[in-house]
């Protein structure tokens, strides 16, 4: 890599001829993001990947997730050689670091201290990434599975693309009725707040990233200022996929069933945890959304409920027209019922999750509103034993 002058980089050159040409980096960080620049030397000779996975107390998924990572070591992209995998312990209390140290040709650092003002997960992210020795950097967490061939894939698609920032929305895995019913409603709800064909058009000021895949060429990474300039963010990934936009470095983002996949969280506890920690900062009218989703519920239960009650009811002479009223609140309830799973049709869940979905509702109302208390009124959430305020 160049050390001196300017190097191109995949989605920040100009295409106009007239326009200034772009400074270096240096001189761009020095300016606009002040104490975000790397200072570790540069190695003589850049390697293709670095791959960072942030753990903290992930001994029953992060196991998993190596064994789909190292698997991808091949004789023209071998670990050790062509790219790197590090895995950031973060004052883990559990197997984790044993579990990480069990891969061979795995680095395992220690996150650097927390410091006020940061993340526990831009702490951890940001201490591999100073010390990454590649020309991409991949972030992706422990909960994970990653498809055979995706890395070299994803690379691909980024240069394809010309963009300096890639993210893929992983296929969601499900266990139980509750995540079954409750997550198909939270992912059509992003689906229709962040529609991929919009955050992927350079045109539109809608940008979205998912942390849980997310690869970024070094010098965009650079522009970008690292993950010192999301330090305090509890959706670092979103804020640098605006970041990305404002800096004109270029962003693509899909659905990647084929690349990627997940089991966000193990337990009910935990899935009510991490969407009360999102959920107000993914929807600006969670409360709003809130009270339209409790609509829905009523809707779907209540309708046919009074349309029964009007066929049973002994009105006299009026009983012709309190029939019809009761076929009215069917048409009305089948409406409801075609317009509900149109909308959670988007959320890329198989059909018995997507049936599900109703029962989910009740659930979903109370995390909206529980996000919107605790981050508009309370000012703080909690995650993984750390508590973040606004």
């Amino acid at each position: 890599m160049e050390t001196g002058g300017w190097k191109p980089v995949l989605g920040l050159a100009e295409a106009d001829d007239t326009a200034e040409p772009p400074v270096d980096w240096r001189a761009w960080a020095a300016k606009t993001a002040p104490g975000t620049v790397f200072d570790q030397p540069e190695p003589a000779e850049l390697i293709e990947l670095t791959v960072i996975v942030p753990a903290r107390n992930e001994e029953d998924c992060l196991g998993e997730c190596l064994a789909s990572l190292v698997v991808q070591s091949e004789t023209i992209f071998q670990l050790g050689k062509d790219w790197e995998l590090i895995v950031v312990d973060d004052r883990s209390t559990d197997r984790t670091a044993e579990i990480a140290r069990s891969f061979p040709g795995v680095t395992v650092v220690e996150a650097a201290k927390l410091e006020a003002g940061w993340t526990g997960k831009a702490n951890a992210l940001w201490t591999a990434a100073r010390r990454a020795r590649s020309r991409w950097l991949l972030f992706t967490d422990a909960d994970t599975i990653h498809e055979p061939g995706s890395l070299r894939h994803a690379m691909h698609e980024a240069e394809r693309n010309r963009v300096g920032l890639l993210s893929y929305s992983p296929r969601q895995i499900v266990r139980g009725l509750v995540q079954r019913s409750l997550m198909p409603l939270v992912f059509c709800e992003l689906a229709l707040a962040y529609p991929p064909a919009k955050v992927s058009d350079p045109a539109q000021r809608i940008a979205a990233a998912n942390g849980q895949f997310l690869l970024v060429e070094r010098e965009a990474y650079r522009r970008l200022g690292g993950h010192a300039s999301v330090a305090d963010r509890v959706l670092e990934d979103v804020e640098l996929a605006i970041l990305a936009k404002q800096r004109k470095v270029g962003l693509r983002f899909r659905y990647a069933d084929d690349a990627v996949s997940t089991r966000m969280y193990r337990s009910t506890a935990a899935m009510a945890e991490g969407w009360t920690k999102n959920l107000k900062l993914l929807f600006n009218n969670a409360l709003t959304l809130a009270v339209f989703r409790a609509v829905d519920f009523f809707l779907f239960f209540g309708l046919p409920v009074l349309a029964i009650g009007l066929w049973n009811a002994r009105l006299g002479v009026h009983s012709l027209e309190w029939l019809g009223a009761g076929w009215l609140l069917i048409l009305l309830w089948l409406r409801t019922v075609l317009r509900f799973y149109a909308r959670v049709a988007k959320s890329n869940f198989a059909l018995p999750d997507c049936a599900l979905a109703p029962l989910g509702l009740p659930l979903f109302v109370a995390l909206l509103y529980r996000s919107w208390f605790q981050h508009r009124v309370l000012k703080r959430v909690r995650w993984k034993g750390r508590e973040y305020r606004d």
